[in-house]
């Protein structure tokens, strides 16, 4: 019996060695698995596939970057890529960036060797807005291993989105507010002049996919005088961007509407009074934004906005909704429903233009 034990202690003492001499392998297999640092950030204008882009280049020391990218629902305009077995290195937290396409790019480290970027962009962030690839190290360009961001218009998300009618017509497009100014405030902080932005970006691309030229009185959260100016200098420079675009054949300004009572609800459009082809314009832009957002239609209507009074062409004010109610709040920040409208607008323009 005492040969038997020492037997089976014998093999147990041996399972344990083995069993030390194995760990440190599997630790040192597990230390052997690379880590990228992160040696640069860099972006650059380019153009892929015949179509502008911003390009935004993240170089690292050692190549096959493992990523996943995400959205979240309320930060639309923001692109998440999660990093696995990376680290930032000394690379700034936060960049700024000068584009159309996007404003800055943030770097963290959530925790060890996990590493997270995030790019905000000037759009939401829509399938076929952005591509990501890696491209090996350039030694002779003195390039290391890179990940690659191409983020492109947002006419490349809406390449299927056409409108009969406008194709060789030259439009300009007012997105009410901005810089300085941000308009109405809806309950939760949602603004007027971020609404107004997003939905002509959106016409803008559906209108020039359609073969339109598009002018916008602004492109960007900004004023179109400058900051602080008085109403009357901010509202002729927007006149004055369709007065000396050439060729311009029909302005419109984009608003949301606001009242202090938070009852109020319902879309309308409006023209100059005496203005027969502006009366039809905010009626054909009337009846498709009925029939595209839902909303209470409170009719076609005159005004004397400045905008539209001071206008040669044929012009017109449409208000999406009142900002100031929670259900239309909601809607109005919402990107699908942005998309809705924008698509409405865009039809509008197509039967004015068309006659119909």
């Amino acid at each position: 019996m005492f040969t038997k034990l020492s037997h089976v202690c014998g093999l147990l003492l041996l399972g344990v060695a083995c069993l030390v001499m194995l760990v440190p392998q599997m630790g040192e297999a597990a230390r052997r698995e690379p880590v990228h640092t992160m040696q640069s950030v860099k972006t650059s204008e380019t153009t892929v596939d015949g179509e502008k882009a911003l390009r935004i280049e993240l170089g690292f020391d050692n190549p096959n970057i493992s990523y996943t990218t995400s959205t979240k629902t309320y930060l639309q305009k923001q692109l998440i890529l999660d990093l696995k077995n990376t680290e930032p290195g000394t690379v700034k937290s936060d960049y700024k960036v000068k584009s159309k396409l996007a404003k800055s790019i943030h770097i963290d480290e959530l925790e060890s060797r996990r590493t997270q970027v995030r790019i905000d962009f000037t759009n939401p962030v829509l399938d076929g807005t952005y591509k990501i690839h890696e491209e090996a190290a350039d030694r002779k360009a003195r390039k290391p291993n890179r990940l690659v961001i191409d983020i492109f218009p947002q006419s490349r998300a809406a390449s299927s989105d056409k409108v009969d009618g406008v194709r060789g017509h030259v439009i300009v497009l007012d997105p009410g507010h901005g810089g300085s100014d941000t308009g109405a405030v809806g309950p939760t902080g949602v603004t007027e002049a971020s609404v107004t932005l997003s939905v002509a970006q959106k016409v803008d691309a559906i209108l020039e996919n359609s073969g339109a030229r598009v002018t916008m009185t602004r492109t960007s959260d900004r004023d179109v005088y400058g900051p602080y100016a008085s109403d009357r200098q901010e509202l002729q420079a927007r006149v004055n961007v369709g007065e000396y675009t050439p060729g311009a054949e029909l302005f419109l300004s984009i608003h949301c509407n606001a009242f202090s009572n938070p009852a109020a609800h319902g879309m309308e459009t409006y023209y100059y009074s005496g203005s027969s082809k502006g009366e039809r314009l905010a009626t054909l832009l009337n009846e498709e934004l009925e029939q595209a957002g839902g909303l209470l239609n409170r009719g076609v209507k005159t005004a004397n906005f400045y905008v539209i009074k001071h206008s040669s062409m044929p012009a017109s004010l449409v208000e999406l909704g009142f900002i100031t109610n929670d259900h239309e709040e909601a809607l109005l920040a919402n990107a699908s429903y942005q998309a809705k409208l924008a698509k409405a607008i865009a039809r509008a323009l197509g039967r004015y233009f068309e006659g119909r």
